[in-house]
């Protein structure tokens, strides 16, 4: 793209290393003027520094949101209607957050006029993927600039080099000391990557987690909490009702206090390699197996079947980068469907890394009849005599292939 061409652009900024040289490498290289943008949605690091750090490096427009509320409530929520999973473990903690990010990126250049956006995902990440795919959803002639698919910086040192050069603070973290690992957290989870983790065969360090315990330091005694259920969202905690953000940060605190929601994974990164990760989703965790458990006492077999058909195709869709594609937008239509009748409470038992179920009800949408589910007499509620005949027409293909044979 022709640099001069850009006269403005939107940064997504978080004040680190990286998109500290990306800020004045765009005002080097582009020649243009810098918005920066920086999302609250529940990282847990104070962001005023952000704000400084922008401000002496001549920005004038500087934009740091509040989007906690938000990120639960229209994007974490609608993706645990669906009970999404990514191959079979991973909780989608950073790739939800990405569309709010790439959505509000959008929002800013229309409010400030800029004619760009830049992030600092690297090459060969799917964040780079994500960002874009929903920038260019939302705005399809925003230009985009990926520094990381630019310059020569390409390591840590040329990046430290840079910054000396150019007089850009790099701040240690507050308690003194720096984590190995390339981290990123929000409400959701927090991840780890880089360092030892790129041998998948090495045991992460006990020090490395930061939200949880050990299941083996966990209380010896179970936590009893109970969850209630309005349309497929969790709305109270043990009968407190709280905000989106409020509750999968309570649940993020309690399940953080008992072992849950550590996991140690290997994925298949949209860009074709494979990547070892570690991720704490303690709230997450709680939240899939309640939601799960009350969906079974109030959702129809097939349309809960059919749920779980569509799951892996939508969490595919969520890693990808594809939130606000039409076929995922037309398949959370169809799961925000069978919500309607998601309605009631989970009872669980927290236990050294373990989430159990030990009731759920619904008063108003429970399909559950133990008239007709009963191993003692049922008044006549269910004629077995009837599943002679089920089975019979059933069985029909298989006994006239086995007669084949």
């Amino acid at each position: 793209m022709a640099q001069s061409a850009i006269k403005k652009v939107v940064l997504a900024y978080s004040g680190g290393l990286d998109t500290s040289v990306i800020l004045k490498w765009l005002q080097e290289e582009y020649g243009c003027e810098v918005v920066t943008f920086t999302a609250d949605i529940g990282q847990g690091e104070e962001l005023e520094p952000a704000r400084a750090k922008a401000k002496a490096a001549g920005v004038k427009e500087i934009y740091i949101d509040d989007l906690r509320e938000e990120f639960v409530r229209d994007f974490v929520f609608p993706m645990f209607r669906a009970n999404a999973i990514y191959e079979g473990e991973y909780l989608l903690g950073t790739s939800i957050a990405r569309p709010l990010i790439a959505k509000r990126l959008i929002e800013i250049a229309a409010e400030t006029g800029a004619d760009a956006i830049s992030h600092g995902a690297t090459g060969k990440g799917n964040d780079q993927v994500r960002f874009e795919l929903g920038a260019y959803a939302l705005n399809p002639e925003i230009k985009i600039i990926a520094p990381w698919r630019e310059w020569d910086l390409l390591s840590r040192e040329k990046l430290m080099a840079y910054a000396e050069k150019h007089g850009i603070a790099v701040e240690m973290k507050r308690d003194g000391t720096k984590s190995p690992y390339s981290m990123d957290a929000n409400l959701l989870h927090i991840s780890y990557e880089g360092y030892d983790l790129e041998d998948p065969w090495v045991e992460p360090g006990a020090d490395m987690w930061r939200w949880s315990v050990s299941p083996e330091e966990a209380p010896d005694t179970p936590t009893s909490i109970e969850l209630t259920f309005e349309q497929g969202d969790a709305v109270a905690i043990d009968g407190k009702r709280m905000t989106p953000a409020e509750i999968l940060a309570e649940l993020n605190r309690i399940g953080g206090a008992n072992g849950i929601g550590r996991a140690d994974i290997v994925e298949n990164r949209y860009v074709g390699m494979k990547s070892r990760g570690c991720y704490e989703t303690p709230g997450g965790t709680i939240l899939l197996k309640a939601h799960r458990a009350i969906e079974s006492l109030t959702l129809d077999r097939e349309a809960a079947h059919l749920k779980d058909e569509l799951m892996p195709r939508y969490a595919s869709l969520v890693y990808n980068g594809y939130w606000f594609a039409p076929e995922r937008e037309m398949m959370q239509a169809a799961i925000d469907q069978t919500q309607t009748v998601v309605n009631g409470e989970v009872r669980l038992n927290l236990y050294k890394g373990n989430v159990m179920v030990a009731g759920r009800k619904s008063a108003t949408n429970s399909l559950f009849d133990a008239s007709i589910a009963t191993f003692e007499e049922d008044a006549g509620a269910y004629d077995q005599g009837d599943a002679t005949g089920f089975i019979r027409l059933n069985a029909l293909r298989l006994r006239v292939q086995g007669r084949k044979k």
